[in-house]
């Protein structure tokens, strides 16, 4: 009897053991490891191109434009270095709100036009200006302004390498109300040397300018109390003659202005 109950605890013992043991076992563990994430590389900002160092907004814009000056010089006459002085003095080299936005370099307004317009604040509020793709169509308009208007005419019989004179006329013609506007252009034309670029186009045919001084037979420098119709009296011609020698529209002389009082050739 003992020797039963002994069998059936061992057995009992057995059993539970291997229950526990079932119980206990487990799917093995997998244990998932969390991956970092890999650095995404942040994109590099486009290289912008540098544009070529200048001394100055004034010569970016010259050169930029001088090709421009130098085809509407070989097309309509107009020096190169004018056009490149008139641009410079009236677009503040290329930064003007009109030259910035509508690429207008010369204060052309509208009239006429019929294609995009800019409204700015000139002689009156909000006038209208016209306004081009590139700047080139306002060196155009440029041209065809002044080769096109009869009261320009007398500037185009001037020597084209004559600069002084271009500009002088230019304001006899009306172009500017600004009494300095000539000395302005003519500065502008010598501080950097816009004279080489109507050189360039020229060629042989180029003759340096040598302004006429006080000392010359063929000038007279203006004094005190003198008025055209005295001057020519003086010399013996008529004051139409004075005008046409001088690029003169008006009978308005300065002090000290030189005039020429005699013809001289071209050559």
């Amino acid at each position: 009897m003992k020797r039963l109950i002994v069998v059936l605890c061992i057995g009992l013992l057995v059993y539970s053991c291997k229950s526990k043991k079932a119980a206990v076992s487990k799917a093995p563990n997998t244990v998932k490891t969390q991956e970092s994430p890999k650095p995404v590389a942040k994109p590099k900002p486009p290289v912008k191109e540098t544009p070529e160092d200048y001394a100055s907004a004034t010569e970016r814009y010259i050169a930029l434009h001088k090709d421009v000056a130098q085809q509407e010089m070989k097309l309509f006459g107009i020096p190169a270095s004018i056009s490149l002085a008139q641009g410079i003095l009236e677009s503040g080299s290329g930064q003007g709100r009109l030259a910035e936005k509508a690429n207008n370099h010369f204060g052309i307004k509208c009239h006429d036009w019929t294609g995009a317009k800019i409204y700015h604040d000139d002689d009156e509020e909000q006038e209208c200006f016209r306004k081009y793709i590139d700047a080139k169509y306002s060196y155009r308009d440029h041209s065809l302004f002044l080769s096109e208007r009869s009261r320009y005419a007398k500037l185009f019989d001037l020597r084209q390498e004559d600069y002084k004179s271009w500009a002088k006329g230019l304001k006899s013609a009306g172009y500017a109300t600004d009494r300095k506007y000539p000395q302005k252009l003519i500065n502008l034309i010598e501080k950097y040397e816009l004279y080489e670029y109507d050189k360039a186009v020229l060629g042989d045919e180029y003759v340096k300018h040598q302004s006429p001084t006080a000392s010359d037979s063929n000038v007279y420098k203006v004094v005190k109390g003198d008025t055209l119709y005295s001057i020519s009296r003086k010399y013996n011609i008529t004051v139409k003659e004075l005008q046409n020698m001088n690029g003169l529209s008006g009978t308005a002389i300065g002090i000290g202005q030189v005039l020429v009082v005699r013809p001289t050739s071209k050559n």
